[in-house]
């Protein structure tokens, strides 16, 4: 396995919509494995494949593993299915804009469908900080970043911030 150079803000990877993973083969295996260990080594609790340079419908997770053991996961052509009426407001923080951290108001809960690695079909119910971790990997394959789910004021404070 090796460590992935994160791509950070405002490189323009991360404004892009990305493509569905085809065949789930080698490569794609070793990427996500070589973005788990860069995940993991970056202290984050996701990563999307646009942060490391590649614009693939992936994006791997571990929301608990800095309370709890390790619980690895990886999302291929993730879809949102459904969303919770109710709504919750949390600081997240973004290995692609370090340093920044912005409220961002997201369903408090999911349905999410998408293919494991192994090719297996997989759908469940995300609620807390599961639901919104996989929200916001999942907006990095639709090219969208934190700064664009806040008003116009607060995003120029923060972009004022990161360069800083």
């Amino acid at each position: 396995m090796a460590r992935l150079d994160i791509v950070t803000f405002p490189n323009p990877m991360l404004a892009r919509d990305c493509l569905p993973v085809g065949e789930i083969d080698a490569e794609i295996r070793t990427l996500a494995e070589n973005m788990l260990e860069t995940m993991y080594a970056a202290e984050g609790r996701g990563l999307a494949a646009p942060q490391v340079g590649h614009a693939l419908r992936l994006f791997v997770m571990d929301e608990g593993w800095k309370e709890r053991a390790p619980a690895p996961r990886i999302f291929i052509n993730p879809e949102i299915t459904w969303t919770s009426p109710e709504t919750q407001i949390t600081a997240e923080g973004c290995l692609s804009i370090p340093g920044v951290e912005a409220r961002v108001e997201r369903p408090a809960q999911i349905h999410m469908r998408w293919t494991a690695i192994d090719g297996s079909p997989q759908e469940e119910d995300l609620h807390g900080f599961a639901a919104i971790c996989a929200q916001h990997e999942l907006d990095h394959l639709d090219g969208i970043i934190t700064l664009d789910r806040i008003d116009r004021q607060t995003r120029l404070a923060l972009i004022e911030e990161y360069r800083a």
